[in-house]
């Protein structure tokens, strides 16, 4: 079968943003509103100060999402800006974040991630059981985890 950035986008529940700040650390930060929009990936930027500060410093990141019962994703690599209120095209980027968010949580800027190139991401068991299907695999996800 075959799995698209699309796919993973509707069978994750957040997304993991990877930034490296100004002196070369790097971090990996859970984002929960997102979405993506042709070639690009938007994450509001509700309390996430560090990935801000750090994309401003060195704009390339990546985004990996994950079907955690499918053990099936990708990884998005791109270079990302922060468009603030104050910028022309906030609010369009801002309108579906928002939606998501509801009132109770603010956006502060929109991280827009222009996608350059992706890669897929597929747990070990999809070479080692070529035979499983879909099915199969997620029914042996659920069991090991006790889900």
């Amino acid at each position: 079968m075959s799995w698209t950035i699309e796919n993973t986008c509707r069978h994750s529940v957040l997304c993991w943003l990877a930034t490296v700040d100004a002196r070369g650390r790097p971090s990996v930060s859970p984002k929960e509103m997102w979405r993506l929009a042709g070639d690009e990936f938007h994450i509001a930027d509700i309390a996430s100060a560090g990935s801000v500060r750090a994309i401003r410093a060195n704009p390339e990141v990546c985004v990996s999402l994950i079907d955690i019962f499918r053990q099936r994703g990708h990884k998005l690599f791109g270079a990302a800006e922060i468009i603030g209120c104050e910028d022309e095209g906030f609010d369009a980027l801002h309108g579906p974040l928002a939606d998501m968010a509801g009132p109770h949580f603010p956006i502060r800027h929109v991280i827009r991630i222009k996608i350059e190139r992706s890669a897929e991401i597929l747990a070990p068991s999809y070479r080692i059981f070529p035979d499983r299907t879909e099915a199969e695999h997620i029914g042996a996800t659920k069991a090991r985890y006790g889900v």
